[in-house]
């Protein structure tokens, strides 16, 4: 099937926040890195921030068809497990550095972290938050649930391995990352 003139463009800009950074996006740098003239653009997108916000749903509608592909179903049919190991697969083996740029964008902007927040609430829902009726200290040592605590923790596994090859130069062996993977996967099912 022959890729959209809005996904083409929407994959140049990713290239031009994975090389440049966010603010490098401008109609001009994305025009020319899609061989497309700055009126081209301006035909799909009305702004800016229109491009932007469609950048962040683009990645992330990636993301959620790469996990529906990890999990081997979405997330609605999927256990909790399931969806975390999803997860997990998915933020180690396929994350980008325009992604954690734009995430990290998307933080300051409520609609543009909707988009990532969504994603993330189906797949890795962190923690219920402790009763509001209970005090803090209370709450934390008397109702933690262990199950919930290792599926956190994995979570922060996971996020924090494609966090790390995103802001240094370093990069795992694809084979060490492929078994981080599925080691952080693993321990879901014990």
């Amino acid at each position: 099937m022959r890729t959209s003139k809005r996904t083409q463009i929407l994959d140049a800009a990713t290239r031009v926040v994975q090389r440049e950074g966010v603010k490098s996006v401008t109609f001009d740098s994305v025009a020319a890195e899609a061989g497309l003239t700055k009126g081209g653009l301006l035909y799909h997108f009305a702004s800016r921030d229109d491009l932007i916000q469609a950048i962040h749903q683009h990645l992330a509608d990636r993301w959620e068809a790469d996990l529906v592909a990890a999990a081997g179903k979405p997330a609605a049919e999927a256990t909790r497990d399931e969806r975390l190991a999803a997860y997990t697969r998915v933020a180690i083996q396929s994350a980008t550095r325009a992604e954690l740029l734009l995430m990290l964008e998307g933080s300051t902007n409520t609609a543009h972290a909707a988009v990532w927040e969504a994603v993330t609430e189906r797949w890795a829902p962190p923690p219920p938050p402790a009763s509001a009726s209970a005090s803090a200290s209370a709450s934390a040592s008397a109702s933690a649930d262990p199950a919930a605590l290792d599926r956190f923790i994995l979570r922060l596994a996971a996020d924090g391995l494609w966090l790390y090859e995103s802001v240094t130069s370093d990069r795992l062996d694809p084979a060490m990352r492929q078994a981080v993977a599925e080691r952080i996967a693993d321990a879901l099912d014990q």
